[in-house]
């Protein structure tokens, strides 16, 4: 199938819009949801892989979106609407329930109640694919809360567990409400299991957020009261910076993104500095050449540094194929008093070739791309790598946890 030439990059909010509709979840046309308003238009991912043709008559796949790590993306669970809609076509009753808080001892105690009668559950749990706000408890615990309320269910329902691509951003995400998106996973009635939270529970809550600083202030006199809070907001742990360096096609971005869900989920507050969406936005304009390059990773180990700086976790994965590019990084994560860990993802050439998401290898194979790395420019593989995997032979949740495990040694957890 031959693409149209106007493109359209989706933000994680229109991807996860994109996947809602392409998987049948979506009460509204494709175009509509994407606010498109013309010709036919391919959309692309940050990386510019090609996902779909949107035109007036919707949205056409055109390969499948990308896949992360954890419980929230595990195929098993995280089914196209219509697939769940099929498996519950007996039921006559299914009751949604939106599971979008940590469910405490009330709600799990009211779900039963909620759900008297209904032949199916369907445990709807958010899971969009931006980064939750700080603080925030993520989709890969929810769904684990949520595989556990249903584990301890006891009902003669069916309970599935659903993660669904909830967008959250406004304008065409506003345009999707709770019930119609539950109704196009099958069900006849939704709730959100939140709602049923007692005042007192919702009260008790409410305060869990200035539970330690109300009871500073009750402890100790007000000038002294202060200095233990500051001492407190001083204490931050150490930052630290991981460099993912590869080939294109090497599922750098691919483990980046996973490492980073799960460390959000761990409250390892993590900034993800992903080389093609750097190059869009930090170094717009930059061109291939050796010294372009350069100073691309520089800039991205800059940034990196003042992140760590501040006791946060970057996470950068441009394909950094200098040797000294990559050393560059390494001194200013080491001058900002950070962690520094440098993961080869050093899958084969032949194997990122045949995954060419983006046709990127065919094209500097017929020559339309100069300076292409592991073909017409060189890539150095490091040999100072503090962590080496291929994805090739191994699935990005080992590889995760391989590069999880040298971070919190580097930070001395």
């Amino acid at each position: 199938m031959s693409l149209p030439t106007a493109t359209r990059v989706l933000s994680p909010d229109e991807l996860d819009l994109l996947e809602l509709a392409l998987g049948g979840g979506s009460p509204l046309p494709a175009a509509r949801l994407l606010g498109h308003d013309g010709g036919p238009v391919t959309l692309t991912d940050a990386e510019n892989t090609p996902l779909a043709v949107l035109d007036d008559g919707g949205a056409r796949p055109v390969k499948p979106l990308a896949r992360a790590a954890g419980p929230h993306w595990e195929p098993a669970l995280r089914r196209p609407a219509d697939d769940v809609r099929a498996g519950l076509a007996a039921a006559r009753d299914v009751v949604a329930v939106v599971v979008d808080e940590p469910p405490t001892r009330a709600e799990a105690g009211a779900l039963p109640a909620v759900v008297a009668g209904a032949d199916a559950v369907l445990l709807l749990v958010p899971a969009a694919r931006h980064t939750p706000r700080p603080g925030a408890v993520g989709a890969p615990a929810l769904v684990r809360a949520a595989q556990a309320l249903a584990d301890r269910l006891d009902v003669t329902a069916h309970v599935v567990v659903v993660p669904w691509p909830a967008a959250g951003g406004v304008g065409a995400a506003g345009a999707l409400d709770r019930d119609g998106v539950a109704a196009r996973y099958g069900a006849t009635r939704a709730t959100r299991l939140a709602d049923h939270r007692d005042a007192a529970t919702r009260d008790r809550v409410a305060r869990l957020a200035t539970l330690w600083t109300d009871e500073v202030a009750a402890l100790y006199p007000e000038p002294v009261a202060r200095e233990v809070v500051r001492a407190a907001t001083a204490a931050s742990r150490r930052g630290a910076v991981v460099l993912l360096t590869g080939l294109s096609g090497s599922g750098k971005s691919t483990v980046a993104r996973a490492l980073a869900a799960e460390l959000d989920d761990e409250g390892l507050h993590t900034t993800l500095l992903d080389g093609d969406e750097v190059r869009h936005h930090l170094s717009k304009g930059l061109g291939f050449d050796r010294a372009s390059r350069e100073l691309n990773v520089e800039r991205i180990g800059y940034v990196a540094s003042l992140v760590a700086r501040h006791g946060g976790i970057a996470l950068a994965a441009p394909i950094a194929p200098f040797a000294s590019g990559r050393a560059r990084v390494r001194e200013l994560a080491e001058a900002a008093g950070a962690a520094f860990v440098l993961v080869h993802v050093s899958t084969p050439l032949e194997v990122c070739e045949a995954r060419d998401r983006k046709g990127l290898y065919a094209r500097a194979r017929r020559g339309e791309i100069p300076d292409f790395t592991g073909i017409s420019s060189p890539y150095e593989a490091p040999d100072d790598a503090d962590v080496v995997v291929d994805t090739s032979v191994t699935d990005v949740p080992d590889a995760v946890a391989t590069v999880r495990a040298a971070l919190l040694s580097a930070l001395g957890a």
